[in-house]
């Protein structure tokens, strides 16, 4: 037990710290692309945690699978530099029971991965969508700033606020100007044709309404004026008013597309009958099946020579499981299109690696039995 608990705080201790830094990039990135959307009017900044926090456990199902399998690699990469792996062997540590103490961490691992798969990330998926449909319905002037200038309709537009309300609802001191091309004349010779119309509105007040017809959202401006007219000429139109309704324009703000399975609980996935609910289904359990595989397969690939350095089979190790997630990834994309050659494809894809896996182990026994008897440590 003592060389197990040994082994396995070096795992997890690795794969916790390649993790974390694999985290960190990738929520800085995509935080990065949040900010940008917050600075654009598009999200509200107040949201940006809360959805980070909502995309979190989706983040870490991709993520500990390969934290565990560099950390094995850096862990029993040390071991076997420090020729502490050479000392575990010749006092009885076989290749076999360092392969069930490494599926006994992956175990504990698959079981979280599991939990994020099945259940966390699906409901951190739906909160997120749930949130960001909320941000979709909000309009222009529900991202104002008091007492600044925010362009309005794609730049043909201004608006300008002394002060808004905490709820974004009540304005005060309201300042608004839109241009728009003018109808072209049969004329073809006539100046105005490049000219536009000014409308400029100010106002007392003003507060979102929505239509309880059509669900339309308005601003209605109160006691203020309207002027309308072209740029450089004085024939320009004066109407007072007490209260004045203008339709809002819907939003552009939209988020990019995803599966829609990604939001469904694995309850409702069971009760789907379509190839993509099937598919999400598979992927669903067989990621905890992948950590298990990763964690297999790493054990071979970790035994490294003192003369190689630590990093020697890092660059192939990754690239195999890049390998190994993009075939995952392919599986399921021939169950969601419906055209899968044979049944269980996803789950022959983890076959096969394994079996690559036992491939590379038994290899490895053989060599260091080979080696093991030189130095006389064999019987």
């Amino acid at each position: 037990m003592i060389i197990f608990r040994y082994l396995a705080r070096e795992v997890l201790a690795s794969m916790f710290a390649v993790s974390l830094v694999l985290l960190m990039i990738i929520i800085s990135a995509r935080f990065v692309n949040y900010l940008a959307e917050a600075a654009a009017g598009k999200l509200d900044a107040g949201v940006l945690l809360t959805l980070m926090a909502y995309r979190l456990p989706a983040y870490l199902e991709l993520i500990l699978p390969l934290g565990l399998f560099i950390g094995i690699l850096f862990a029993y990469g040390r071991l076997y530099l420090d020729s502490e792996m050479t000392v575990l062997h010749a006092c009885g540590m076989s290749q076999r029971r360092l392969v069930a103490f490494t599926t006994a961490s992956s175990f504990v691992v698959a079981l979280v991965v599991g939990l994020f798969s099945l259940y966390l990330g699906p409901e951190g998926v739906r909160a997120s969508e749930s949130l960001l449909a909320e941000q979709r319905s909000r309009t222009d002037f529900e991202t104002l700033k008091p007492a600044r200038f925010h362009n309005l309709d794609n730049g043909t537009g201004t608006s300008y606020a002394e002060s808004i309300s905490d709820d974004k609802k009540q304005l005060r001191h309201v300042f608004m100007a839109k241009v728009s091309p003018i109808e072209p004349s049969l004329d073809l010779t006539s100046a105005r044709q490049s000219e536009v119309d000014l409308a400029v509105v100010t106002a007392a007040s003003g507060e979102t309404v929505i239509d309880p017809e059509s669900g339309r959202k308005y601003l209605l401006l109160k006691e203020g004026r309207r002027y309308i007219g072209t740029p450089g000429d004085v024939d320009y139109r004066i109407v007072a008013f007490s209260n004045y309704s203008q339709l809002l324009p819907e939003p552009d703000y939209a988020v990019k597309p995803k599966r829609f399975t990604d939001g469904l609980t694995t309850r409702k996935l069971l009760d789907e009958s379509s190839p993509e609910a099937w598919a999400a289904l598979q992927w669903r359990f067989s990621m905890p099946v992948l950590v298990m595989v990763v964690g297999f397969l790493a054990v071979p690939l970790s035994r490294t020579q003192p003369r190689q350095g630590r990093y020697a089979k890092m660059l192939p190790a990754v690239v195999l499981y890049m390998i190994y997630l993009v075939c995952v990834n392919a599986a399921r994309g021939v169950i969601e299109e419906g055209e899968q050659p044979f049944p269980g494809i996803l789950w022959l894809v983890h076959g096969v690696f394994f079996t690559f896996g036992l491939i590379l182990l038994a290899e490895k026994r053989f060599i260091f039995r080979r080696s093991a008897k030189v130095v006389g440590c064999g019987k």
